[in-house]
């Protein structure tokens, strides 16, 4: 007898933007290498251009401005988030802050990509404000959420040099560019059972992971030092 196939994992998906995050997850699982499927993408911009990526039925959105305080807009969110049953929570360009309650709901399956190389330069204009310092180096990391500011666990990061002359606009699209393989490579170990959160530890494979793996150039996650992909 056959064993009965597992299901593919279900991730949810908040927006605030464009939605190109969004629209590689969409791609991958067409293509076959992401063994996930999309249940509801969530936003805080009814108009935002990412809801139109997905059918009609999957879109949930609303205006924080129509709720009482942030804590009422992140429970309202959170119940259309519980009601489809997600695996994964993934923050793709999602720019409100989660108020603790909506993280602490969601605590171990809530993930963001960030543009930067945490813990450098959380919260916005990260681009600019890594020229004016004169870093060589830029990038994206994906960590878990916790209740302050971009401060949990990195999971994995992509870093692009930043070039003399460079403005915000270039070093964006520059980042842009790895924040995509970045994410996707991360997802494929969270869909694969390999990758959790352990109260304030992430682990691999069971291990914790103490520093935030890299991607390379054939966009493999990879351990500092090691020859292998994990």
């Amino acid at each position: 007898m056959s064993a009965t196939p597992t299901r593919p994992d279900r991730i949810a998906v908040l927006v605030s933007g464009r939605g190109s995050n969004l629209q590689a997850i969409l791609d991958a699982i067409d293509a076959g290498t992401l063994p996930a499927r999309i249940v509801g993408v969530f936003s805080d911009k009814p108009s935002a251009a990412a809801l139109e990526r997905v059918e009609p039925a999957l879109r949930w959105s609303a205006s924080p401005k129509d709720y009482a305080s942030r804590e009422a807009f992140d429970a309202a969110l959170g119940d259309a988030i519980k009601a489809t049953q997600p695996d994964w929570i993934v923050c793709a360009g999602y720019l409100r802050i989660l108020c603790d309650a909506f993280v602490e709901r969601f605590q171990g399956r809530l993930l963001n990509i960030h543009p930067s190389l945490l813990p450098k330069y959380p919260g916005l204009r990260t681009h600019a404000r890594a020229i004016a310092d004169g870093e060589a180096e830029h990038g994206a990391s994906v960590h878990f959420v916790i209740p302050e500011l971009d401060a949990g666990t990195v999971v994995a990061q992509a870093r692009v040099p930043v070039r003399p002359g460079d403005d915000a606009d270039a070093l964006a699209a520059r980042v842009l560019e790895v924040e995509h393989p970045l994410l996707l490579a991360v997802l494929r170990l969270a869909v694969a059972g390999r990758l959790a959160e352990r109260g304030t530890t992430t682990t691999l494979d069971g291990h914790a992971l103490f520093t935030p793996l890299l991607l390379d150039s054939a966009g493999a996650l990879r351990a500092p030092g090691a020859e292998g992909p994990v």
